[in-house]
């Protein structure tokens, strides 16, 4: 697979806080200018994030993959973060809050710090703040779970619905100082318990969006150094694969698990399919200290520390290349139909084709599970079975 990185022109498209100027583009991105041109140069939170279908039919029609078309989704909810916290920010001084009081920084959690979204995320946010001292933790938190609070609430005004798991910088769970992440990645390392792994696996995933991204690194660094060591939560970590059961059966043919299915042909392929490959990758790397939080760029460093071999790193992109172009089409069918986009796929809906790529899919991840479950196996795997 190729390793040598080289940055997408593409990536630049919402990497500032001022849009982009479309007037001097040339006539073969016309879809794109377009389409920005009807956004405009200053648009409300809420019209940008409702302008998302627009943005996807338009990278569509200039034949983006899916899975550059997820990364610009991601790029473009980055963008709608920072407006919503220096809106928060400006607001904060008008009624006398003044400048923050330490340095800080918002990350992303989950899909959105992969880069990795589709249409209609939830939020999942967390805040480091640098250490200060303990006699002014009520000046200081305070300024920043108003902070949180109020950048939280602009973002779901526009339609990036508040976490139902409160997994947001509003609450004091997902907004420590430096120093208390650092303890808290230590308590919550120390032992084999579900729940603590459940809430560090939520953290793992971690993208600075706003802030000084120096404390985000320093969070990675702590990470690298301290979970390969932590084996007992490693083991509760690979137990915890088994929570999401993919969309085959014991015979490996296709069939979703019908829990809240819209019908009897759905198939829900983030939970039966992205999130378990999703999750054995973040297993790997954790365990070899890789510090990418994106899925292709984690498999590309599992290969070049012989975690994984070439080959099968190769499919395991090309299937989740695949599972987002599935979940997109039908999240695009969903918007045309007047629908909530979600992570359903009609399986009556796909080729023949489709199908039989899908399971290939489904059964190279298996194969990833189970050298996920298997740690001590020395050297790299295939994904021939």
């Amino acid at each position: 697979m190729r390793l040598l990185h080289r940055p997408s022109p593409w990536r630049g498209l919402f990497a500032t806080d001022t849009l982009p100027d479309p007037s001097d583009w040339p006539a073969l991105l016309a879809p794109l200018g377009q389409a920005l041109t009807n956004l405009g140069p200053a648009p409300d939170l809420d019209k940008a994030h409702a302008w998302q279908g627009q943005l996807v039919e338009a990278l569509d029609r200039l034949d983006l993959p899916a899975w550059r078309i997820s990364q610009l989704i991601s790029d473009h909810n980055d963008w709608l973060y920072r407006r919503a916290i220096t809106l928060a920010l400006e607001e904060m001084r008008g009624q006398g809050w003044g400048a923050p009081p330490a340095t800080f920084c918002v990350l992303t959690l989950g899909s959105g710090a992969r880069h990795e979204s589709l249409l209609a995320p939830d939020q999942d946010n967390a805040m480091i703040i640098a250490d200060y001292p303990d006699e002014r933790h009520t000046e200081i938190d305070g300024y920043f779970q108003s902070l949180g609070e109020r950048f939280t609430a602009r973002l779901d005004a526009a339609g990036i619905p508040l976490c139902q798991g409160h997994v947001m910088a509003r609450w004091p769970m997902w907004r420590k100082r430096l120093s208390e992440w650092r303890t808290q990645l230590e308590i919550w390392t120390a032992e084999r318990r579900v729940k603590r792994v459940q809430q560090a696996n939520i953290l793992l995933d971690f993208h600075p969006v706003h802030g000084e991204p120096a404390l985000a690194d320093a969070l990675a660094d702590r990470v690298a150094r301290l979970l390969p060591k932590a084996h007992l939560f490693l083991d509760e970590m690979t137990s915890l694969l088994d929570e999401l059961p993919l969309a085959l059966d014991r015979l490996g043919r296709l069939g979703g698990d019908g829990e809240g299915a819209p019908h009897e042909r759905a198939i829900n392929l983030k939970r039966q399919g992205v999130l378990p490959l999703v999750n054995a990758v973040r297993l790997l790397a954790v365990r070899h200290g890789v510090r990418p939080p994106d899925t292709r760029s984690r498999l590309v460093a599992l290969v070049m520390q012989e975690a994984l071999d070439a080959e099968h790193a190769r499919a395991l992109t090309a299937a989740h290349e695949r599972l987002q172009a599935l979940m997109l089409d039908e999240q695009r069918q969903a918007l045309a139909e007047g629908r909530s986009p979600d992570g359903w796929v009609d399986i009556a809906r796909l080729r023949e084709e489709q199908r039989l790529l899908l399971r290939h899919d489904l059964l190279q991840i298996r194969a990833l599970q189970r050298r996920a479950r298997r740690p001590a196996l020395p050297g790299a795997i295939s994904g021939k079975r």
